[in-house]
């Protein structure tokens, strides 16, 4: 059994690890504590700086999430850039991310961020230089972090957490004890909790809805419906490929699912299976297939639904405090 089987519920090895994450916790809050009080300084950049985090490890929604709001802010007047860690990629240094960057390079959130919204994208391991880089090339009036909530570091403006409905905060307890990289309690200070899943109580909350599939080798767009009845073979190399096997079961497709790591670097030979059945991947795992796709290889774009518009509303009720 994986570790992070164990992260889920409270076992033998997860208890056995309880002292390991009784230090790791107060580390973590010495190094907060000495960035708030300002031992250690924090780069702060000279427009308004919104971080879109997790406290857990694995996929939340993060990302999805950073796309809805950098179309939303557009579409509102600001003019948007985004940063991102370049998870997957090679680059040290800060780098501009262009619609025909090399996965290998940037990652893959950060190549699907590029393409999927009408702002400057840079990626870069040091959180203060990749906005100060963004910053000095594009004249933003706001910034994205996608992830980036434990990087104090970058001074923030507005905090949003995503949370996993379906995995919440799993065992409750701290790595390596559990997926926790703060306590649950560092929720309460944040300036917006945003709930992924099914979650009628909760005031903000979004769903990533699955309904069409693109060809990778043709550009060719098919309703995911189509597919019900062939049989497919499902891809997903993200935090949570359970996720999106799940979704595309309950649309009535059958699928034989292949999991792989987060950021995995797909080759050919990771999808060369023994027949010719339809391959379903995520968008996330389509930018770094695209290069050497086969025509019986479709990616699966999921639709954000903001449900009442509240995250939007509320986000810009945030900026403008902010901004005033």
């Amino acid at each position: 059994m994986a570790l992070e089987d164990h992260w889920y519920r409270r076992t033998w090895l997860s208890r056995l690890l309880l002292p390991v994450a009784w230090l790791f916790g107060a580390l973590t809050a010495c190094r907060r504590t000495l960035y708030r009080r300002g031992v250690i300084r924090t780069f702060r950049a000279r427009v308004p700086v919104i971080v879109v985090g997790n406290l857990s490890v694995g996929g939340t929604g993060k990302t999805p999430l950073v796309v809805y709001l950098a179309r939303l802010l557009d579409e509102t007047g600001y003019r948007v850039g985004v940063v991102s860690r370049g998870h997957g990629g090679s680059a040290h240094q800060p780098m501009a991310v262009s619609v025909d960057s090399p996965p290998q390079q940037t990652g893959d959130e950060a190549l699907l961020i590029a393409r999927s919204c009408n702002a400057p994208v840079w990626v870069g391991r040091n959180r203060p230089r990749a906005v100060a880089a963004l910053l000095a090339a594009d004249p933003c009036d706001v910034v994205l972090s996608d992830d980036g909530l434990q990087h104090y570091a970058l001074h923030r403006d507005v905090e949003i957490v995503v949370v996993d409905t379906e995995r919440g905060m799993g065992n409750g307890w701290l790595l390596p004890a559990g997926p926790l990289r703060e306590p649950p309690a560092r929720l309460a200070q944040a300036d917006l909790v945003v709930q992924h899943g099914a979650a009628p109580d909760a005031e903000y909350s979004f769903e990533l809805r699955l309904e069409t599939a693109r060809n990778l080798a043709s550009g060719v767009a098919r309703r995911l419906a189509d597919f019900r009845g062939e049989g497919v073979h499902a891809v997903a190399g993200i935090g949570h490929p359970a996720r999106f096997f799940a979704q595309l079961k309950r649309l009535g497709i059958a699928c034989a699912e292949h999991p792989f790591p987060d950021h995995h670097p797909f080759r050919a030979a990771d999808l060369a299976f023994a027949d010719e059945r339809p391959v379903l991947m995520t968008e996330k795992d389509a930018v770094k297939c695209a290069a050497f796709a086969a025509p019986h290889w479709w990616a699966v774009p999921a639709t954000l639904v903001d449900r009442g518009s509240r995250i939007g509303g509320a986000v810009r009720r945030l900026l403008a405090d902010v901004t005033r």
